[in-house]
């Protein structure tokens, strides 16, 4: 009797040990704002698959470019403070500006263990959820001979043609554009010469995508899911990863400073960062950052992805003087 009571009572502790973890993420409660870059579909997904695991936990959406994002957040510092909890933005150096300016909440214990340590910052207080490529997109009923490289797009026949977003909307284009204007071999001659033989800007990556689909425009650089994405759904586009290389964002996801609900910013950022997430990620034609699993279908092993390097704290420091020389080229 003795023997079968102790028993019971080990198997019992046993089993509150092994709930104690699920429990303590379960305990997150209230509401979270989450202010993002992320196409509004996307995150309605996102959102509703998060919840399924927490649902104690509301989440309020703010979406926007990441400019205008960062416009609406530095007015609210300004004002006092922002109702945000976390931001998830396709732009590291928004993200170094807002730590270098102590707006970010360091958080060490967050699950990284299976990203590489090059998506994650050193100090813990941001984290990349995705790895996004910039090439070129193209409408297939306009276009017989399919661009192979950015030199490629120089070619006046092309340029003509060609359609980009503005960095004075879209955090990934400054991104591109700065690494870009980086290399060697293209540097700011290269946008004069895209320029000069007609090339334009919209605005974010949507209004290149549109623009390709509906065959106003042949040739368009942006982010590879949206155009993926849109051949999925049947548009008549197809995309090429250039030869020379591909410009890289993260996606990073942080908690702000000044958040109100420290334990459920937290477990928005575990979720991101886990095995579910990152499925969900692949689904919506994303490359995952999990070690090991597979990208979504039709894209190349990430491991053969050439990428152009980018000197992160030279782009942080030449951002505005980027931005004022695009304008100068392509208005805005």
């Amino acid at each position: 009797m003795y023997f079968r009571l102790r028993s019971s009572i080990v198997a019992l502790a046993a089993a509150v040990m092994l709930a104690a973890p699920a429990a303590a993420q379960d305990a997150a409660t209230g509401t979270i704002t989450v202010y993002t870059s992320q196409p509004n579909d996307q995150m309605t997904a996102v959102v509703d698959a998060f919840r399924k695991d927490h649902p104690g936990v509301s989440v309020e959406i703010f979406r926007a470019g990441t400019t205008e994002l960062m416009a609406k957040l530095q007015a609210e510092f300004a004002a006092g403070n922002s109702p945000a909890d976390v931001l998830l933005i396709a732009d590291t150096i928004a993200m170094t500006q807002l730590k270098n300016d102590k707006r970010l909440m360091p958080y060490a214990e967050a699950p990284v263990a299976d990203i590489p340590a090059t998506l994650v910052d050193p100090d813990k207080t941001y984290f990349g959820t995705k790895l996004i490529t910039t090439g070129i997109v193209y409408n297939t009923q306009k276009v017989q001979t399919p661009p192979t490289s950015w030199a490629d797009l120089k070619d006046e026949t092309v340029a003509s043609q060609l359609i980009m977003p503005s960095p004075l909307y879209s955090g990934a284009a400054v991104i591109h554009v700065g690494t870009v204007t980086q290399q060697p071999d293209f540097g700011w001659d290269y946008y004069q010469a895209l320029a000069d033989a007609g090339a334009v800007a919209g605005q974010g990556n949507g209004t290149v995508i549109e623009a390709v689909a509906r065959g106003e425009k042949a040739y368009g650089i942006i982010v590879e899911y949206m155009a993926m994405n849109a051949k999925a759904k049947g548009s008549p586009v197809d995309f090429v990863f250039p030869a020379e290389g591909v410009s890289t964002i993260t996606q990073p996801v942080a908690i702000l400073a000044g958040t109100d609900n420290p334990e459920a910013a937290k477990a928005f950022v575990d979720w991101q960062l886990g095995r579910a997430a990152q499925e969900q990620s692949v689904a919506q034609g994303y490359f995952p950052v999990i070690a090991g699993m597979a990208p979504p279908t039709g894209y190349p092993d990430q491991a053969t992805l050439k990428v152009l390097p980018t000197d992160a704290a030279r782009l942080l420091a030449d951002e505005s003087d980027l931005k004022m020389r695009f304008s100068d080229l392509f208005g805005g």
